[in-house]
Parts: C-alpha cells; sequence; structure tokens
C-alpha cells in the first residue's frame, strides 16, 4: 500500500494493493479494495466504500455509505476488467452509487468539478462531463451521456443511451426518454423544451448576445416550425453562424434517438 503522508484511521480497511495520495484522510470503517488509486487531498468517510479499478482524481470527498466501483448490475457483465474514473474536486454525498463499465464502454466516468447529492445512481458504462449537478436521488441508467455544466434536479430518471446536451437543465420529478439538446431547460410530462437555460448561461459568463442567439436557434427550431428537420436546414440556412448553432445542429443530427418535444 502506497499512503505517503495520508492518514488512515486505524478502523478503516485499505488494500494494501490501493495507493492513497498525499494529504487523503480515510476515515474509520471505510472499505477500499486493491487497485484503488485515490489522488492527494482527498477525504473518504466513514463506511465508504471503494472497490476495485477505482480512480479518484484530487481534492474529492466520498461520503458516508457510497459505494463506488461496484459490478453493474447489468447481466450481460462478463466479468470484463472495466472502471470507474471520477475528476478532480468532485463531491460524492451519501449513499452515491457508481457502477463500473461493461464491455460496450469499459469506463464509468466522472468529470471534475461535480457534485452527486444523496442517493444518485450511476449506472455501468455513464460519462458525465466536468461542472454537473446531479441533485438528490438522480437515478441515471447505463449508457448515458451527460456533457459539460448540466444540472438535473432531484428524483429524475434518464432512460439508457440518452444524451444530455451542455448547458442544459432538466427540471425535478422528470424522466428522460430522448435526448436533452444543449444549453435548454427541459420539464414537463412527456419532457419538453421550455426555454433556453439563460439563467445558467448567465451565471457561466455568457454574453446577453450569445443568450439571443441561442433564444433565436430554438425559436426557429422549436417555435417557429413542426418540422424538426425542416427547422434545422432553415436554421443552418438563414441563421448566423456561431459556436453555438454548430454545437446545437450538430447534437440534433447525432441524436439516432430523437430529441425532446417542443413546447406545445
Amino acid at each position: 500500500m502506497s499512503t505517503s503522508t495520508a492518514y488512515i484511521s486505524p478502523q478503516a480497511y485499505v488494500s494494501q494493493d490501493a495507493t492513497i495520495g498525499p494529504g487523503t484522510v480515510v476515515e474509520p470503517f471505510a472499505f477500499i479494495e486493491a487497485n484503488v488509486v485515490i489522488g492527494a487531498n482527498c477525504w473518504v468517510g466513514p463506511h465508504a466504500i471503494i472497490h476495485s479499478n477505482t480512480t479518484l482524481g484530487d481534492s474529492c470527498k466520498v461520503f458516508s455509505g457510497a459505494v463506488v466501483g461496484a459490478i453493474p448490475q447489468d447481466l450481460k457483465f462478463n466479468g470484463e476488467a472495466s472502471t470507474v474514473e471520477i475528476g478532480n474536486h468532485t463531491v460524492i454525498r451519501e449513499c452515491v452509487t457508481i457502477n463500473r463499465g461493461t464491455a460496450d464502454r469499459m469506463i464509468t466516468k466522472v468529470g471534475s468539478d461535480c457534485l452527486l447529492m444523496a442517493y444518485c445512481h450511476l449506472a455501468h458504462d455513464v460519462c458525465i462531463g466536468d461542472h454537473v449537478i446531479i441533485a438528490n436521488s438522480g437515478n441515471i441508467a447505463g449508457h448515458v451521456t451527460i456533457e459539460d455544466w448540466v444540472i438535473i434536479e432531484g428524483m429524475v430518471g434518464v432512460q439508457q443511451f440518452v444524451t444530455i446536451g451542455q448547458h442544459a437543465f432538466v427540471a425535478g420529478g422528470s424522466l428522460v426518454r430522448k435526448n436533452v439538446p444543449p444549453f435548454v431547460k427541459a420539464a414537463r410530462e412527456p419532457l419538453s423544451f421550455i426555454g433556453v437555460n439563460s439563467t445558467g448561461l448567465r451565471r457561466r459568463g455568457f454574453t446577453k448576445d450569445r443568450i439571443i442567439n441561442i433564444e433565436d436557434i430554438y425559436r426557429t427550431l422549436y417555435v417557429q416550425n413542426t418540422n424538426l428537420s425542416q427547422a434545422a436546414r432553415l436554421a443552418e440556412k438563414d441563421l448566423p453562424h456561431s459556436p453555438e448553432k454548430e454545437s446545437i445542429l450538430a447534437f440534433i443530427q447525432a441524436s439516432d434517438r430523437g430529441i425532446i418535444r417542443g413546447p406545445f
């Protein structure tokens, strides 16, 4: 076991084949298996469990009852040496569960500066970007992709293979069955576009002109047209070039599962 200057409680179990970075604290009754790598200045709380083939970056926190790196709840899993990878400065709150990948992606990945609130579940082969917040009891099924800066409110269920685009906001209690495009707010049942996430974008430094440009794109896609394919062609042709337009149209083109419905 490599511990450098870490503090490990005598009441914790840490495998001799785990690597614990300097400044990390492992509290009593935590359980850390072999082939785990934990970075510098992390905190692993009482009764947290970190299974084999898991890597945590620097300055992460894992709270009581969390289980990180357990094998998938997938009957197709055949013991492959898949992994879990957590970025820097990510907080995993009480009773969060994060499962390893399967042969599909071989990894379940959470980026840096994320917050996973209590009782969230990330299934196998989930890939989450940076600065993502998933509120209490969010349930993310297998093979889901969640891009940077997404906020998902509490009690949300996300279906397998769905993608949620960057800077999107999903309202509490939603059922996400189709892809959610970038920069939008999504709510109602069935899940629908209810506007652009302008508050979140302003907080992240988007200028007024950039936000208006995004609103114009979605007005073309969702409000002025009922046929999405036709609306996308009109947006490509008539609206000014911008990185946001390219990102939105590329997302829609790649969405073979379809995207959420419009507001009407």
